[in-house]
């Protein structure tokens, strides 16, 4: 008798309709909080690439004001640092 398995101890969510009704809502309920977190994500994304593309107008207009004055472009990096120009012997040269 110890070996036959039974269904006494389960209950089955189609024999009870309300937890199969249960069951819906709350996918429903997990559906629409997904779906407003979703939307505020690509929201939060399109506000990055749009600061983006700003920074980079921004950018150029920098750029463009600099080269109207004449002044040189800046070597890459920060500004006051000197390229290590190979077999100097030197390390990095900054300039106060």
């Amino acid at each position: 008798m110890r070996d036959i398995k039974t269904l006494a101890g389960r209950v089955d969510r189609i024999a009870n309709p309300y937890m199969a009704y249960m069951q819906i809502t709350c996918l429903e309920m997990e559906k629409a909080r997904k779906g407003r977190e979703k939307e505020s994500a690509l929201q939060r994304a399109r506000n990055i690439d749009a600061r983006l593309s700003d920074i980079e107008r921004e950018k150029a207009i920098l750029l463009n004001a600099l080269a109207e004055r004449g002044a040189a472009p800046a070597p890459p990096g920060a500004p006051g640092r000197q390229p290590h120009a190979a077999g100097n012997g030197g390390g990095l040269k900054v300039r106060y």
